[in-house]
């Protein structure tokens, strides 16, 4: 799992596990939440966010899961560099082109 924010990923991992072993004991699982936050520190909106990410990367709730979100991090920084490529050739090409006509033409 990717490190994100400043919590420890095994804060985050074991708040995630706690939420869904004990939220059968809540009304909801956001009281499940809101408890673990409370007992482990991290705001509850972050803990819901970690949640969220687990359900989405374990299959249970639909979304781009984080190793699809690297790989199309990944695929865009390549793309990126492609193009930079690409115009460095095409302006190289001009130069080149406009020199050989000039030495043609002599």
């Amino acid at each position: 799992m990717p490190n994100y924010g400043r919590c420890p990923a095994e804060l985050r991992e074991r708040a995630v596990r706690m939420v869904f072993d004990n939220e059968r004991h809540y009304g909801s699982q956001w009281e499940a939440i809101c408890s673990v936050a409370d007992k482990l520190g991290p705001s509850a909106e972050s803990v819901r966010k970690w949640v969220r990410r687990a359900e989405t990367d374990g299959g249970a709730r639909p979304g781009v899961t984080t190793a699809e979100r690297a790989r199309i991090k990944d695929l865009e920084r390549e793309n990126r560099e492609l193009r930079r490529a690409n115009e460095i050739l095409k302006a190289a090409s001009a130069f080149f082109g406009a020199e050989l006509d000039r030495q043609w033409r002599s």
